[in-house]
């Protein structure tokens, strides 16, 4: 009588399972079956193939979003008001879900988060500022939230340029406060980089805010554009400009720096490597730099020209610029940048020409240099260029 009693229970155990697995299959069949219209209920993307799932908790998944495929696909609200919406960077589908709910922009966190995961789109939210309406389905903005519609702006920084000169041009072109761009610069921290490695502790960016054309997310911050200068900067020189500053017994801060002066002094475009050899040799013979940039530099704002570059400036003023710039008063480098250079005059002073030049001056109109070996020579320069 036992082993009848095991044998029934063994049957009915045998046959319920046997249920359980028709039930399940049928279940799996007609989910992996489904018509399109079905697929697209639960479904982003413009693709009309069927989607079939991949496991079993997938399968459970795929039928629990059937169930809400109403509430995925009716608006919360048919209010067409936009709603700014932020995606921060490294935001989770939950924090992202949820935030949506608190917003009334979808009527239930769970379903969403489920129905990004289902469609793979919860590992490819876009940080980024969305606009959002609460007449959008959850589709919609499981779609939206993919790519986010960045505002951009255009901002063209000169060669040769001062930190302050930058931060007046971004508050003119309602970039950015100039402001508090020009703090940024001058508190120099916020910011890495491998070209800053040697920069000076308690240095500013100046030198570092390399010119060029830049497209900016609308709502970029001062250290966003510093991060973009200095990233650009090392793409347009080159990779082992570190190594080739220490070649030349530098820091690639104070070729950068020569570089700056270089960039002041250069009109003409071929002479940059022949102006960064004289300072250069100046500096290995302990001579001054004598930099007349230096000089512009220390004296400042001129508010008389609403100038930053004082020019001409005379003689007898270089005796009177008591400043740690003033190269006609300090032997040896200033103490940074004095303006941002570009990538031929970085260049140029990484790899400059080779020559025996101590002097040199301009001569003409069109910006070109005699240069001299010996200071007679550089008379002789100078008498025949009517004085300087």
């Amino acid at each position: 009588m036992v082993v009848v009693r095991a044998f029934f229970r063994l049957i009915v155990f045998i046959i319920a399972i046997g249920a359980i697995v028709v039930i399940l299959g049928a279940g799996y069949w007609a989910f992996a079956n489904q018509n399109s219209e079905a697929a697209a209920a639960i479904s982003v993307g413009t693709s009309s193939g069927l989607r079939s799932p991949e496991n079993i908790e997938d399968f459970f998944v795929g039928l629990y979003l059937q169930s809400q495929a109403e509430t995925i696909n009716t608006p919360i609200s048919d209010d067409p008001s936009p709603v700014p919406f932020t995606v921060e960077v490294g935001e989770t589908a939950v924090s992202v879900a949820n935030k949506l709910y608190e917003m009334s922009l979808i009527s239930d966190p769970d379903v969403f988060r489920r129905f990004l995961s289902y469609n793979g789109l919860d590992a490819t939210l876009e940080a980024g500022d969305y606009e959002l309406r609460r007449n959008m389905t959850m589709r919609d903005i499981a779609e939206t939230l993919q790519k986010a519609n960045f505002e951009e702006v255009s901002i063209t920084i000169p060669e040769g340029w001062r930190a302050e000169q930058v931060a007046e041009l971004l508050t003119q072109e309602n970039i950015m406060d100039g402001a508090a761009f020009l703090a940024a610069v001058r508190q120099g921290v916020g910011v890495e980089h491998p070209l800053l490695a040697d920069r000076p502790a308690g240095a500013s960016y100046e030198g570092y805010l390399f010119p060029d054309t830049y497209r900016l997310p609308i709502k970029a911050t001062p250290e966003d554009l510093i991060q973009r200068m200095i990233e650009n900067m090392a793409s347009k020189i080159p990779a082992n400009a570190l190594d080739l500053a220490a070649g030349q017994g530098y820091t690639f801060y104070e070729i950068l720096t020569i570089a700056s002066i270089v960039e002041r002094e250069a009109v003409i475009p071929a002479e940059r490597p022949t102006i960064a050899s004289v300072y250069l040799n100046r500096l290995a013979q302990g001579m001054y730099l004598q930099a007349d940039p230096t000089v512009q530099y220390a004296m400042g704002y001129q508010t008389d020209s609403g100038q930053w570059w004082k020019t001409p400036v005379l003689l007898e003023e270089y005796s009177q610029v008591n400043s740690p710039y003033n190269t006609y008063l300090n032997p040896g480098l200033p103490p940074g940048p004095i303006a941002s250079p570009g990538a031929s005059s970085i260049n140029a002073t990484l790899q400059p020409e080779q020559t025996d030049y101590l002097f040199f001056m301009g001569c003409g109109g069109e910006g070109a240099h005699l240069f001299a070996n010996d200071f007679a020579t550089h008379e002789v320069n100078v008498a025949a260029c009517g004085g300087g």
